[in-house]
């Protein structure tokens, strides 16, 4: 059934950079080969459901501006006409993925016994529209931060029932990650953080939450679930310290429960922006410690301060980050998924297009740049130049040894180091001539 939504946009196609038709790609070619693979196989675009279809344009200031064939969104046949302007706009788009929470497409009923029989029947209904579609689910997820139960956390919450009622849920969202043959599930921690140490355990919080994460590993495994379980690293906002801060806790976190080998990380570029960090720096470290799964695609407004989750448009900095998520191997399960919404003033349907070109088209951009650069080698040379001397085999000795053999060498041979230039303008440089 056709929503009339997207009335009158054409499918988008290819027309190359010096096309100025605003509903095309100017650089997103999915077939094209780039370092030995096509485009659409490297990238794995996605469309954020939530953002996408299930924001109403409201901001922390003001309330809803987009009035959408769905509206409201607290019914079976809303939620229904939801998902057929969902896939209209996966063809228009011709995007490989979609991802969802499970109150992005069924209305909240309240009870735990009406939201389950709700997804059930919304996943029965994107089952059947997958199957005649190109668009698969890339990922699901629960969304355990938006209802007042949640208000205190869900995994790490005080109250046990609330615990109860966030893994009912889980459980039933993987179970319909699972059906809809799901590559991957994510753990979003929105609220598993606190406010004030004056009424926190923290020590009993993280026990909780690990724990929790192991009764999903647990699950994926009993419904024969080949997909990655996903944590996604969230700092601050809304709590005002969250236990998934950035990279470096979660995988801190994963190790001290034992979950390193099961779980990986969704890192979002406007996340690691709010943790102080760059994007690369991010994906570098997980895939450094072999825990990188996927990314969510955005920016924020720098001025602002909170992630306001807009779409990409630094090329430069895509570049980086598709860099190292090539250098690492680039994805399996994992994919670029646009966590990203227009802005409140951005009405129309065709400007959820635009924007989804515009950012795909960045992307693409970023990505031939970093295959670029890796096929040109220039900044592996220059990081193999930088620690030549470790590959000397008194350097490896030392790293065997002891205090007292390494100065009795710096004695013996006089080590007095003179410092040597870490080059960084000429390696900014260098990255400049390819984005």
């Amino acid at each position: 059934m056709t929503t009339g939504f997207f009335d009158g946009i054409a499918p988008v196609r290819f027309e190359g950079a010096e096309s100025d038709n605003p509903l095309a790609f100017h650089h997103y070619d999915p077939d094209v080969m780039v370092l030995g693979k096509r485009m659409e196989d490297h990238l794995r675009f996605a469309v954020a459901w939530w953002h996408a279809f299930a924001w109403e344009g409201g901001d922390p200031f003001g309330g809803p501006t987009f009035v959408r064939p769905w509206h409201p969104q607290d019914s079976m046949e809303a939620a229904r006409r939801k998902a057929d302007a969902a896939f209209e706009m996966f063809d228009i788009l011709g995007q490989p993925f979609y991802c969802w929470h499970d109150a992005d497409i069924r209305p909240e009923q309240g009870s735990f016994a009406d939201n389950l029989a709700r997804l059930d029947e919304i996943v029965d209904y994107i089952a059947d529209k997958t199957r005649g579609a190109k668009a698969r689910c890339l990922w699901g997820t629960a969304n355990l931060f938006s209802h007042r139960r949640f208000m205190a956390g869900a995994a790490t919450n005080p109250d046990p029932d609330v615990f109860a009622f966030a893994a009912a849920t889980v459980k039933s969202c993987l179970d319909a990650t699972h059906r809809l043959g799901g590559q991957n599930y994510v753990l979003w921690g929105g609220r598993e953080g606190y406010e004030t140490l004056l009424n926190t355990d923290l020590a009993r919080e993280q026990d909780q939450m690990g724990r929790f994460l192991a009764m999903v590993v647990d699950h994926k495994h009993k419904i024969g679930f080949e997909g990655t379980i996903l944590v996604e690293p969230k700092p601050q906002e809304p709590s005002k310290h969250q236990y998934d801060y950035d990279v470096a806790t979660c995988i801190g976190f994963l190790r001290k429960y034992g979950l390193e080998g099961e779980v990986k990380l969704n890192i979002e570029q406007g996340h690691a922006i709010l943790a102080g960090h760059s994007f690369e720096h991010e994906i570098a470290l997980a895939v450094a410690e072999g825990m990188f799964g996927s990314i969510d695609m955005n920016r924020n407004d720098y001025q602002s301060g909170w992630d306001t989750d807009q779409f990409p448009n630094n090329v430069p900095e895509v570049a980086l980050a598709y860099y190292h998520v090539l250098k690492g191997g680039g994805f399996t399960t994992g994919g670029t998924n646009f966590d990203a919404k227009l802005r409140r003033q951005s009405l129309d349907a065709e400007d959820l297009i635009a924007a989804h070109v515009g950012a795909m088209d960045v992307c693409a951009r970023g990505l031939k740049a970093a295959a670029a650069m890796l096929a040109d080698g220039g900044l592996e040379q220059a990081l193999s130049e930088r620690y030549a001397g470790w590959e000397r085999a008194e350097a490896q000795a030392m790293l065997h040894g002891d205090l007292d053999s390494i100065a009795r060498r710096v004695l013996a041979e006089g080590i007095n180091p003179e410092p040597r230039s870490g080059r960084q303008e000429r390696l900014e440089n260098y990255v400049n001539r390819f984005v």
